[in-house]
């Protein structure tokens, strides 16, 4: 279970957004949708990502934020000695939508269609 309890703990300070960021940032793709949200690769590295919120509101009992994730991908050969196949890292983008619970924290991820 994700907690993103940091965040909830300045939501609704000017610290909110930034602290959001940063715990999504310090996620790995088990927790995020990264490898379902590939477009130009088939295997999601979750080392360098990068994270713009889109919008954040408030609903019943949770926090609703939008943030696309810059990240990148790899095209995954066979990994045998003669395989032609480049590892070049492709820039990869998704966007998923995060609810926090207001009460405990606990927060789902869901990859959002561009």
């Amino acid at each position: 279970m994700i907690r993103l309890a940091k965040s909830l703990n300045t939501w609704g300070t000017p610290d909110f957004e930034d602290t959001l960021k940063a715990e999504i940032e310090q996620m790995g793709a088990e927790q995020l949708p990264l490898q379902q949200g590939l477009s130009t690769s088939s295997y999601a590295l979750d080392d360098k990502l990068n994270v713009r919120i889109i919008s954040i509101s408030e609903e019943a009992g949770f926090i609703r934020a939008k943030a696309g994730i810059f990240y990148t991908g790899i095209i995954a050969g066979c990994s045998c000695a003669d395989d032609p196949t480049p590892v070049e890292e492709q820039t990869e983008y998704c966007v998923v939508q995060l609810e926090i619970d207001k009460t405990t924290a606990e927060t789902t991820v869901a990859l959002l269609a561009e």
